[in-house]
């Protein structure tokens, strides 16, 4: 009998571990169908005399969010000038076709295609085009990516693409003339570029002289692509790239871009500038599909799908700043039972999309927090490098920035009505995750006035905003935000850049006073 039993157990362990291995091999070999069910395929071909090679990659789903409401401008066909849904939204209303396809369905197969929607409210164009080439060689800027330290000293000039005229190609099948021949031209005139993509303030448009390089070139131009990227890619320059205040501005155009032009699923991005890395860098990757530098590709760059993102500069967290834009943040529900030209969820629904795409819960309106307590989030500024001509040292805007923590935190440990959890925001030694983690868990958020309070466009309702301003920062940034995304917002306005603890502490008293504690 025990002979029996030790040959069947020989048996078994034998069956289970060929079973191992098979399950190891079919998984290993088919992974990429068990890795994001719903994405879609990206396929980029290399072209080297004539031997084609297919990298797979995918593109990430749009996630569900409890905010959002209908882009298409079908089903929002009457957007009011200068309403909120003209700033926030899909106010990109006027459609401009430059050039027609050969095929009847763009952005399908045939030939090159190209077009823009401008927004008279915001005074931009969201533009996209099919079977665009980049000539990399063709824009004169840095590599861009690398790492900081090792660009130290790198003039800003540098790094700010200048395109050559045909430092971008778009097939132009079907656009010749049959007695003459194709011409190459110039696929927009200055006319077209001064009424749809006008310069206005900004200095150095760079999206303006992209699409000013643009020829539209005969078909065969197309053969010798030394890559194509099959799936859309968001191409986008940015300035203040360090900043996460004007780093938001171009993760919105970038956003809003996306679902004007109603991609399916989140884009590919490229960064049409020479810019090294930064920690915001994190969120552009978790946004988007994947993120590369324009220098970083060799040779030619072919995409079936290219769209053009507005400069952080043309979005309304920007132009706030200097124009009035009277809105106020409302719930996406209610909105969408009784619109109001005055009120937006938009916002609020860019918010849940930071949130989501690191994998936090946005799939149901979270207004209670946790159940450990009130957590009260204090925004530090600290020192750090933030790009190559940066010195490391960050300017003060609350000279006793310490003494005011600490003022509240022994105010915490003597408060016995609630529990409260005074969180030390050093934001500069945590990753992006983790800062909006922080956020996210906030019932009040307060801080001197400066970027790292702009990550309150990833706040949850409820949430209170505290700003601590000086005299010389009376800029209403925060202020709006908390506005157009519906939140209460308290500020103290410094005499200078000293606050005075007791006045502080008092003020936050009130606030969880009004939050029941």
């Amino acid at each position: 009998m025990s002979m029996n039993t030790s040959k069947l157990v020989k048996i078994l362990l034998s069956l289970f571990a060929f079973n191992s291995l098979t399950l190891y091999f079919y998984f290993s070999s088919d992974s990429h169908h068990l890795h994001h069910n719903n994405s879609q395929k990206i396929t980029t071909q290399t072209d080297h005399h004539h031997h084609h090679q297919q990298q797979q990659q995918f593109s990430k789903p749009w996630p569900i969010l409890p905010s959002y409401l209908p882009w298409s401008s079908s089903q929002n066909p009457d957007v009011k000038i200068r309403s909120c849904e003209a700033y926030f939204g899909n106010g990109f209303q006027t459609r401009l076709v430059i050039l027609n396809s050969s095929s009847p369905t763009p952005p399908g197969g045939g030939g090159g295609w190209f077009r823009c929607f401008y927004s008279e409210t915001l005074r931009s164009s969201v533009c996209e085009g099919g079977k665009v080439k980049m000539n990399v060689g063709k824009i004169k800027m840095s590599r861009g990516g690398e790492r900081l330290e090792e660009v130290l000293g790198r003039k800003e000039e540098e790094e700010m693409p200048v395109f050559e005229d045909g430092a971008f190609e778009v097939d132009g099948d079907g656009d010749g003339d049959g007695n003459l021949g194709f011409r190459r031209r110039r696929l927009v005139s200055d006319d077209f570029l001064n009424s749809y993509l006008p310069e206005g303030e900004i200095l150095s448009h760079t999206m303006r002289a992209l699409i000013g390089s643009i020829r539209v070139v005969e078909p065969r131009v197309f053969d010798d692509c030394d890559q194509w990227v099959e799936e859309p890619t968001l191409l986008v320059t940015r300035f203040e790239y360090a900043n996460l205040f004007h780093t938001v501005t171009d993760w919105y155009s970038a956003y809003v871009s996306s679902r004007v032009t109603g991609l399916p699923n989140r884009p590919h991005l490229v960064f049409v500038d020479g810019h090294c890395k930064t920690q915001l860098e994190e969120t552009w990757t978790a946004l988007f599909s994947s993120i590369r530098y324009a220098k970083n590709f060799s040779g030619s760059v072919c995409f079936r799908h290219a769209v053009l993102s507005p400069l952080g500069y043309e979005t309304p967290l920007f132009k706030g700043l200097t124009e009035d834009i009277n809105c106020r943040g409302a719930a996406a529900h209610d909105l969408w039972q009784n619109p109001d030209d005055r009120k937006t969820a938009r916002l609020s629904e860019f918010g849940e999309m930071i949130r989501a795409a690191f994998e936090f819960q946005v799939n149901r309106h979270q207004t209670e927090k946790p159940g450990t307590g009130h957590n009260v989030l204090f925004v530090r500024r600290e020192d750090y490098l933030a790009h190559p001509r940066h010195g490391g040292k960050v300017q003060s805007r609350l000279s006793n920035e310490q003494e005011v923590f600490d003022s509240i935190q022994r105010w915490v440990s003597n408060h016995l009505e609630c529990k409260i959890n005074l969180i030390n925001g050093l934001f500069a030694h945590m990753t992006m995750k983790e800062q909006v983690k922080h956020i996210q868990d906030a019932s009040v958020i307060i801080g001197a006035h400066g970027a790292g309070l702009t990550h309150i466009v990833s706040a949850i309702p409820k949430t209170v905003i505290f700003e601590i301003i000086s005299s010389q920062f009376r800029r209403p940034h925060f202020q709006l935000i908390a506005q157009w995304k519906g939140l209460k917002y308290h500020a103290i306005n410094l005499d200078g850049s000293y606050a005075n603890p007791t006045v502080v502490v008092d003020k936050l008293s009130n606030i969880m006073r009004s939050l029941g504690c």
